[in-house]
């Protein structure tokens, strides 16, 4: 056993001297497993996977103005020839995230927060930056040492995102933590980016104000951005730092495009769209697929762009709706039991609510155990769903019940507030006069709290608007 792990050590050793490549940004020596055409291949089939999943904004306009940024950044960047593709996401946290090899989102969210060209530029630019310096793939070969160092064979285990579906390794790209150095970096990268390209970067300080203040906001839970984007801890300083340091006469004549960008938000959906599936309680109402589904009560439920997730209180039982690929019921039940490590214990067809519909049970091999699980499959309006549910076998017999009744509940959607259901969108004021924001607030009532509509124009308490100012009110929504 001795030998052996000295092997390893020095097969890691090796692997570490032999595997380094030069960063682009800094010019020095670093650890790299991931050749430049494996970074772009994963970040290709990642960012289509999670195209798939999360499709992007309908406004044109707006994904326009995201791309020319993005293609004007990362053409003078370090790295101008990655196949750079920029996307907006159609997604309701605030959130933005670079895919290796050149693949940036933002998100919908994103944006209806943001108040200015030059400060949708600094978040692009700080994406880009994690791309140019190599954040993501600096952290994968790091992620390959440890792998080969601990003889794993893989970070995922294939049967749980089979089960899960939501484990997808080229997903989990855009869910790597970058450290406080990487995000240093990209602030700083981001930073010369959007100067470089005349963009008034006094704005990077309102985009950390916003993103500070939506951290505080809600008991403290931070915007998805903050998630994977650790703070440094002095982000605001650091950056009023910066623009101090500056030559003399290099803030003149730069561009911040207010009214343009506003203009472009108008009509955006703002927050979640309950056309796309929203929960009363724990019955999930989707008015533009006209189904609903009744989740056990007291779980906790989550409605993802390609799965609803509910997750019982004990937290030791989940139940997952997807839309199948598979046509035919009874196909996709034997496709989902000819699954490695899934063995069928029961299998039948059926009909739910009027539904043409395949219902079995099964026994599933993980790294934590066996799992025991319900799965359906059921045909309505020309689409297969899938509804499963699975808890460790000794807990299955206390919620076989519990899953049943829930796929039982899976029926045609008629409830008329449900079908009619608008969601909530940004609508742009021009002021007829001066007016404090507590003033337009007043005035122009919005749809959701006050204080989200002081955070969405970076206007605290007190502050005094002029004459002829876009301002940003929300309109509409789920009652």
């Amino acid at each position: 056993m001795q030998s052996l792990t000295k092997q390893l050590r020095v097969t890691v050793a090796g692997l570490v001297v032999a595997a380094c490549a030069t960063n682009p940004v800094t010019g020095r020596r670093e650890l790299s497993l991931i050749s430049e055409s494996q970074e772009i291949q994963m970040g290709q089939q990642a960012a289509q996977q999670t195209l798939q999943s999360m499709p992007e904004i309908p406004e044109a306009g707006m994904k326009s103005l995201v791309s020319g940024i993005g293609l004007r950044i990362a053409r003078a960047s370090e790295r101008p020839n990655l196949p750079w593709e920029f996307h907006t996401l159609d997604d309701p946290t605030v959130n933005a995230f670079a895919l290796p090899g050149g693949f940036i989102f933002v998100t919908r969210g994103l944006v209806t927060h943001l108040n200015s060209e030059a400060e949708l530029a600094q978040v692009i630019g700080h994406e880009i930056g994690h791309v140019t310096a190599k954040h993501s793939v600096s952290q994968l070969s790091k992620a390959q040492i440890a792998t080969i160092g601990l003889g794993v064979g893989s970070i995922f285990s294939s049967t749980v995102a089979s089960l899960g579906g939501v484990l997808q390794t080229g997903l989990s790209l855009a869910f790597l933590k970058f450290s406080r150095d990487d995000e240093i970096q990209a602030d700083d990268l981001g930073f010369r980016y959007s100067l470089n390209q005349k963009y008034d970067v006094r704005e990077a300080v309102d985009v950390y104000e916003m993103l500070q203040a939506m951290g505080a906001r809600g008991g403290g839970k931070l915007p998805e951005w903050q998630s994977t984007h650790p703070d440094p801890g002095n982000r605001l300083t650091q950056t009023r730092q910066r623009i101090a340091a500056l030559p003399a006469g290099s803030l003149n004549n730069l561009t911040v495009n207010e009214d343009s960008f506003l203009r472009l938000l108008s009509g955006m959906v703002y927050g979640e769209n309950p056309r796309l599936g929203f929960f009363r309680g724990t019955q999930l109402l989707h008015p533009d697929l006209r189904f609903e589904w009744q989740l056990p009560n007291g779980w906790q439920t989550a409605n993802m762009p390609d799965a609803v997730m509910g997750q019982a209180p004990a937290k030791d039982a989940i139940m997952q709706l997807q839309v199948s690929q598979t046509a035919s019921v009874v196909d996709a039940l034997r496709a989902f039991f000819a699954q490695q490590g899934i063995q069928q214990v029961s299998g039948g067809t059926t009909t739910i609510n009027g539904n043409q519909a395949a219902l079995g049970e099964f026994d599933a091999q993980t790294q934590s155990g066996t799992v025991r699980g319900m799965i359906a499959f059921i045909r309505y309006n020309n689409t297969t769903y899938g509804i499963l549910g699975y808890a460790p076998l000794q807990r299955y017999a206390s919620y076989q019940n519990v899953f049943r009744t829930s796929i039982g509940s899976f029926k045609q959607l008629t409830d008329q507030s449900a079908l009619n259901v608008q969601p909530a969108r940004i609508e742009i004021v021009t002021l007829p006069r001066d007016m404090t924001i507590d003033t337009f607030i007043q005035t122009y009532r919005s749809t959701v709290a006050d204080d989200l509509v002081k955070l969405m124009n970076d206007a605290p308490t007190g502050t005094m608007l002029k004459q002829g100012k876009l301002v940003k009110r929300v309109v509409g929504g789920a009652s």
